[in-house]
Order: structure tokens, then sequence, then C-alpha cells
């Protein structure tokens, strides 16, 4: 039973029920309690002042699937999105500012976390320890060690959990690396991933007061405690290393993950990273201009190209994959594929029927659709998912150690068994973080 079917679900029951009052002021808890059905899913939704309110849509309209809780630590961002829900589907979800309470309630099958990038572990651990199956936006942690943490966390509490790198349920992506595998373009050797945008400055923060619908303090949960400064809340925390990861990967991620798919490789022998932060002078302390490099041990190498203050498109696309191979070579990107011989000759292509979002930070079109009803389909009867979160962790670290290698601006050497550095101490430290006292993440 569709969600859009609820309004017609509620006029059958009123009629033919003398004295039973249902109305769509009902919460969507009590909704999934009257249709009684095993099938059903209970959703929680972290995080919903941009992505995360897509996220809350995009699951209400999932086939026999409520949203049951909106979770944020701004208050207009859980009344705008339980007000969404209503408007689009007829019921109310509750609003709770704390995840904890959330976790706690029996109608939540699921979490499913849009937060900064430094609550993405711990939610997804908090909440496997709690029973519940997890929807992951990448980047799935903020550094290498919590990745490894939420690897375990799954394989020990046994619950799905799927990292939202969307484009590996696009039918076109999933085509182009079966023809890659196959031998389109020959030995498939080296990947190329760029995004390209023109982000402005952030300017120089000041220490000003909490706004009062703000709980800061739950806001950075597990990270060390900084004062509140007016350039952080909401987006611009992806610039500042207690809270975010950077753009490698805030959009990196997704065309890192084509590339390593497309190669058929998991973890490097080396990384290596230049570039830094030169449009601007502001708080922003990560990099506008990066150039990473990844070697893989079958002579294999992906490079990614960001350029977050520079809009110049590359194969005239803001973003995309270009895999490059002794025959030819094959451009990806979230809205299908073209394959070229080595004359250039376009040899073959495919569209996507309805066009994806390439460049804006909420999302659009079909992908999350099926993303999602994959990640579904995974709990209620075993489907393969298409981004189990062991796999798509390989190509967060990857990323992340491109920011760990910009740092000492030098080459890592690693361990292609778990990317771990080898021989060099000081970047290692990198591999982890500290945490606020009483928020440390453990398995």
């Amino acid at each position: 039973m569709k969600q859009q079917t609820r309004k017609q679900f509620i006029k059958t029951i009123a009629a033919g029920s003398a004295g039973l009052a249902l109305t769509s002021m009902l919460p969507a808890s009590s909704f999934a309690n009257v249709l009684g059905s095993n099938d059903i899913l209970n959703v929680a939704i972290m995080g919903v002042n941009s992505r995360g309110a897509y996220l809350a849509v995009k699951f209400a309209e999932a086939e026999n699937t409520n949203v049951t809780y909106i979770c944020d630590v701004d208050q207009r961002a859980i009344d705008k999105t339980i007000q969404t829900v209503y408007e689009k589907y007829d019921y109310k979800p509750k609003g709770e500012k704390d995840i904890r309470k959330v976790l706690e309630s029996k109608d939540v099958d699921i979490l499913v976390i849009a937060a900064p990038d430094h609550w993405h572990a711990p939610a997804s651990i908090m909440a496997l320890q709690a029973g519940k199956h997890v929807y992951v936006e990448k980047p799935c942690s903020h550094n290498p060690h919590e990745g490894e943490l939420l690897v375990e966390a799954q394989k020990k509490y046994g619950k799905i959990v799927q990292m939202g790198n969307q484009q590996r349920s696009s039918y076109e992506s999933i085509e182009a690396v079966q023809l890659i595998h196959e031998g389109i373009i020959g030995r498939a050797y080296y990947g190329k991933a760029w995004y390209a945008n023109t982000r402005g400055s952030i300017g120089i923060g000041k220490p000003t007061p909490v706004p009062e619908w703000l709980d800061w303090d739950l806001w950075q949960g597990p990270a060390p405690r900084k004062e509140f400064k007016n350039n952080i809340v909401h987006y611009n925390w992806h610039w500042f290393k207690n809270w975010g990861t950077g753009e490698i990967l805030n959009n990196g991620t997704h065309e890192i993950d084509i590339c390593r798919w497309a190669l058929g490789v998991d973890y490097p022998v080396k990384a290596s990273s230049n570039g830094g932060r030169y449009q601007f002078k502001d708080d922003w302390e990560f990099y506008d201009t990066q150039i990473a490099s990844f070697d893989f041990a079958d002579d294999k190498t992906i490079n990614w190209e960001g350029r977050s203050c520079n809009g110049n498109k590359f194969h005239n696309r803001g973003r995309g994959a270009a895999i490059y191979g002794t025959n030819g070579t094959a451009i990806i990107d979230r809205n299908g594929y073209e394959i070229y011989d080595k004359t250039s000759k376009l040899i073959k292509e495919a569209k996507a029927g309805t066009a994806n979002a390439t460049m804006n930070t909420t999302g659009g079109g079909d992908l999350d659709k099926l993303h999602i009803a994959n990640f579904l389909n995974a709990i209620r009867n075993g489907e393969k998912q298409n981004s189990p979160i062991d796999e798509g962790n390989k190509s967060v670290t990857i990323c992340q150690l491109g920011n760990i290698a910009q740092e000492p601006g030098r080459s890592l050497q690693l361990n292609p068994e778990n990317g771990k550095i080898i021989n060099d101490s000081k970047a290692m430290k990198m591999w982890g973080r500290k945490y606020e006292k009483g928020w440390e993440v453990r398995v």
C-alpha cells in the first residue's frame, strides 16, 4: 500500500466502522499500527535542513514505508519538514532534536542520516546498537578509523547499512561499468574524477550568541567543543576540519567511487595530494583547489581534481568520471555515459530517461529513488545491495587519504589490504580523531 493512498484508506475505514475515529492528524506510528503489516518499515530522518528534507520525501513516498520521526537540532527545520510530509502524505511524523531519544523508539526500523559529517559514523553505530537499519549519506565517516568501526559494527549487529552514493544504482552507470569490465575500452587503467563549482567566500566568522532555534551543544555531538560563530551553521561546516571533510569527500566521494568501481580496485598502494585555499582568504580550512592521486598495485591510477571556486567544466560537465583504457575512453556521469574509441569516435552512449541533479545540494531525479528502493528491498527480501557499507567505505577511505596526504605534503605509502599508512607515524595520527568526553565511539 503506497503512502499516497492513505487518505482513501482512512475514508474506507471510517465508512465501514462506525465510531472509529481515524483522521489525517494521526501520527505516522499510529498509521503503521493500523495497517498492521510486517512489511511496513518505519523511518527516522536525522538532519533535515537540506538534503535530509529531500530524503524525508523520498522515503515517505516509498512503498509500505512511513516516516515516523524527524530529528534535527534546528527546530525550524523540524517544523518545516513535518509540514512538508503532512501536506504530501496526510500524516505528521513526530519531531525530536535528540537522536538518542529517537533510537529508543520501537516505531523506528531505519535511521536515515543526513546530518553533518562528524555525526555520520557515530549515529550509524548508535543506530546499529539500537537494532536499526541505516541509510547514511556520504561520506560514511569523518575519518578512516570511524569507517573501520562502522564496518565492524555492521558485521557485529547484522543490520543493513547502505551509503548514499546513489550513482551505484544508476542503470546507465551499471551498464557502463559492465561494458568496461567486458573490455569495450580494452584494459582500463586510469580514472579521472572531477568536480568544479563557483562557491563564494565564507568570510571571517564572528562569535555571536547561539540562535534560540539551535541546540549548539547537540549539533556538535561527538566533536570537540568549539565556540559558536556566525559562519558555520548550516552549510559552511563542510570546510571546517572539526566537523567537515572538504570537497573531496563532500563531492569527490561520488566520482572517485565510480572510478574505483570501473577499474575494479580496492585500496591504493600510494596516495598524494597538492593544492590549497587559493581563491579567498577566509575561515575555510580545507582546499578549494586539490589534485589528489592514488596508485594501485595492478598498474592502475585514480586522479581527483576538485575546484570549489572555479566552475570551468571538464568534458562539458561540472562533475563526472572519465575511464581511460588501451582501446578507448568512457565518460560517465549521473545522466548516462559516452564511450569513444582511440580516435575519439563515439561508439556507444546511453542517457537517463529522467535528468538527475548534478550540482545542487539536495538532489533530484531518479537515482535516490532507485538507491532507496534497493536498500529497502535488501531489508525486506535480501536483494543484493548496490552499495553495502564495506564497499562504500573503501571509496570514503581513499578520499580521506587524499586529505591526509595534503597535510604533510608528501606521498603516503599504503597497505593495499586496508589502506593504512606505512612507516609514517605523523600521517597515521590523522587516521582517527579526538572526541568530546562522553561521546567516544565504540562498537
